[in-house]
């Protein structure tokens, strides 16, 4: 289920020409730009089969990608609640958070695996500067803002759940985002309770 050593050089190559100057890792961007090879090749000269499947879609793959990516970022944020929250409804959600979006990831690795989709091994360094930002509040303030990023969060990724369930090409991928939709719909309904119990 690897990619050959050519299309790994040309990957990096890729990634090494337009990449930012930014000092930290893109591992979201890097898992992006391997399976565009992986999707580019068709594996018939070389014998191989590392390609992903005709059914799934770029947009399938980036799906996947960045649903990961959130999921990463749901599970260190929530961990952050669990230790710098001060209410107790809100180490409560952090815990639901590591809990569920950790049941979540098992499943879209399988998903991935299935599928030979690469996926990011760390949150993006957008993600990641959300996750240090937040990290530097305490008390009432680390609060709200964590719920208000919960609301905006999940909000934003249930829109791509329900694109994903929509028009995805790849059944296996589609039924993972119809499966998960109903307890990001939860999620969300609970940080609205929270918000509303921080005024």
């Amino acid at each position: 289920m690897k990619i050959t050593t050519t299309q790994y050089v040309i990957a990096l190559l890729i990634f090494g020409t337009i990449s930012c100057n930014s000092n930290q890792q893109d591992s979201a961007k890097d898992a992006k730009d391997s399976n565009a090879v992986k999707m580019d090749s068709t594996g018939s000269s070389t014998g191989q089969t590392s390609s992903i499947p005709a059914s799934v879609s770029k947009d399938d793959a980036q799906f996947v990608v960045n649903v990961a990516n959130a999921g990463m970022t749901e599970i260190q944020l929530g961990q952050l609640a669990q230790q710098k929250g001060t209410a107790k409804d809100v180490k409560m959600y952090g815990g639901m958070m590591v809990k569920d979006h950790t049941a979540a990831t098992d499943k879209l690795k399988d998903v991935a695996a299935a599928k030979n989709i690469t996926l990011p091994a760390t949150v993006s360094p957008e993600m990641q500067k959300n996750i240090d930002d937040l990290g530097q509040k305490s008390g009432k303030d680390f609060d709200k803002a964590y719920i208000s990023m919960m609301v905006d969060d999940h909000k934003k990724v249930i829109d791509m759940f329900q694109s994903e369930i929509k028009s995805g090409s790849d059944s296996t991928i589609r039924d993972f985002a119809n499966n998960t939709l109903p307890t990001l719909q939860q999620h969300l309904a609970k940080a609205e309770e929270c918000k509303k119990m921080q005024k």
